[in-house]
């Protein structure tokens, strides 16, 4: 199917059920493999969301700056939407994620300003100074400032992946879940489903190393992308079915298994997510299915933790 723009690629990923790794006597797991939009992660999704949308407001024009704070994917998939528009694109990084994805931001053109972190790991006090310095960039003037733990735009460019959920399985699932960052993910494709008359169970998910949300403190891990030390902005809790905290050791392993035994490359959100399925579709039993995110692609992991 030939495509006019880039942008016009994003979405209508794969619905993968992972056989392989069911628990005997357990529910389905599906996993919906986001890898496959142009940057390797469903925050394309997003991108194309909030930059599109501001644009047809006359909040963002060509040649305007866009920033965000970030851990990575969701500025490689600002600076990728940035580019494809015209805009220029600054991030406000830390060495306490990935190295590849910096290079990814640099190779879309982006400007990454690095934050410092302490012994490479994700802590409340880092993730503050980096939103401190993204604020006061985005107050220079031509500058435009993403918001991707306000805009309603976030969420709203998550809601066709639940729609295409619903597509797969003719409405016909029993459990979302997802590990959370801004909320966003699991919240918009939980909004997706609904307009599609399906109403599973959604389960939110945060790294055991810090279990803001289970015991109301956060603490350092390195999961990248999730657990960000404080309240989801997107999260409607009174939604939720339960929220579980898993521990980032088992995930990191998942990602190796999933490799090793299924296919799927995959980074630790992912592996955190399936990790949590196995464990619920054991409480659920056969007959139903759960359905997770593959949220990015392992390649923007190699020469770290996971797959060093």
């Amino acid at each position: 199917m030939p495509h006019d723009s880039i942008l016009s690629t994003i979405g209508n990923t794969p619905l993968i059920r992972l056989a392989q790794i069911e628990p005997t006597g357990g529910a389905e797991i599906w996993l919906k493999l986001e890898s496959g939009n142009p940057t390797g992660s469903y925050k394309d999704r997003m991108a194309v969301s909030v930059l599109t949308r501001a644009i047809e407001r006359g909040a963002l024009h060509p040649g305007d700056r866009v920033v965000e704070y970030t851990g990575g994917s969701t500025g490689t998939a600002l600076a990728f939407v940035a580019a494809a528009l015209g805009l220029r694109f600054t991030a406000v990084f830390s060495d306490a994620f990935s190295a590849s994805k910096k290079q990814a931001m640099e190779a879309f053109g982006a400007e990454v300003l690095v934050e410092p972190s302490e012994d490479g790991t994700i802590t409340p006090e880092l993730i503050q100074r980096m939103k401190a310095h993204a604020y006061a960039l985005a107050e220079e003037p031509g500058s435009f400032y993403a918001h991707q733990f306000g805009s309603p735009d976030v969420r709203a460019g998550y809601a066709p992946m639940g729609a295409e959920i619903a597509a797969s399985l003719d409405g016909k699932l029993d459990c979302l879940i997802a590990a959370v960052g801004t909320g966003a993910a699991l919240m918009g494709a939980a909004d997706g489903l609904a307009t599609a008359g399906c109403t599973p169970d959604v389960i939110a998910l945060e790294p055991a190393q810090s279990p803001l949300l289970t015991t109301g403190k956060g603490g350092p891990h390195r999961v990248e992308g999730i657990g960000v030390g404080f309240a989801p902005p997107f999260l409607e809790q009174s939604r939720l079915a339960d929220i579980r905290a898993i521990d980032q050791t088992r995930a990191f392993e998942m990602c190796r298994t999933l490799a090793r035994e299924a296919g799927i490359f995959c980074g630790g959100s992912t592996g955190l997510n399936v990790t949590a399925a196995i464990d619920i579709a054991r409480e659920f039993g056969p007959g139903k299915k759960i359905v997770t995110l593959g949220c990015d692609t392992g390649a923007k992991y190699l020469g770290g933790h996971i797959y060093g």
